[in-house]
């Protein structure tokens, strides 16, 4: 059983930065692939950027490529997600969620809500304009 605690949330302005945190427990965390995924009320939630096992390769939304990094510690079982030049746009609960396997061989697979086994409770991003 894996468990998965984002932080880091919270309100910032548009064109400012953010780094989201996804602490994991419960079982080594360098097994799986992960990714970050983000939903508004009354909207399916949406793939935001995922990164496989090693950290050497990654996937990421139209929407925020260009301006948000992923990666991850697995020394002490982090990931990341460092957004920059927010837009309003981007508010939404983020979620952390590790995939079923070690690799993510495309962008469809890593944009599926069915390719990830564990989620966290997700932390609030609020972008004004």
């Amino acid at each position: 059983q894996v468990q998965l605690v984002e932080s880091g949330g919270g309100l910032v302005q548009a064109g400012g930065s953010l780094r989201l945190s996804c602490a994991a427990s419960g079982r080594a965390f360098n097994q799986n692939a992960m990714a970050w995924f983000r939903q508004v009320p009354g909207k399916e939630r949406e793939f935001v950027a995922s990164i496989n096992r090693p950290g050497d390769s990654t996937y990421y939304a139209d929407s925020v490529r260009g301006r948000f990094t992923i990666s991850r510690d697995n020394a002490i079982n982090t990931m990341y997600l460092q957004m920059n030049s927010v837009k309003p746009e981007d508010t939404a609960l983020y979620y952390c969620a590790e995939a079923r396997l070690p690799y993510i061989g495309s962008d469809v697979f890593a944009s599926r809500l069915t390719s990830y086994e564990y989620w966290g409770q997700g932390t609030q991003v609020t972008v004004s304009s």
